[in-house]
């Protein structure tokens, strides 16, 4: 599988049928299993999926890399942030 912009898809977790915190929570426990940089896709119908994941991306460091709508459907590609130890080092 892959992502709009044609990266490769680790994982689906899917949470439809599930209210808010519950898609956000499945993601972050889905996040736990990836290695840094690998890609998963969430797909939800709770409207409220389109604040929480992205709030909870960027307070995280993840990156949401694309979000797709098919009707009640939300469906949101997250690239997990690199690993602590793989950042490079900040330029003082």
């Amino acid at each position: 599988m892959t992502d709009p912009i044609g990266v490769e898809t680790a994982r689906v977790v899917d949470a439809r049928g599930h209210r808010c915190p519950t898609p956000t929570l499945r993601l972050r426990r889905a996040l736990e299993t990836l290695a840094a940089g690998e890609t998963i896709e969430l797909v939800a119908d709770d409207p409220m999926a389109r604040i929480d994941v992205p709030h909870f991306a960027a307070g995280a460091g993840h990156e949401v890399t694309a979000m797709a709508s098919e009707g009640p459907v939300l469906r949101f590609w997250v690239r997990k942030r690199a690993d602590d130890a793989a950042r490079a080092p900040s330029q003082a």
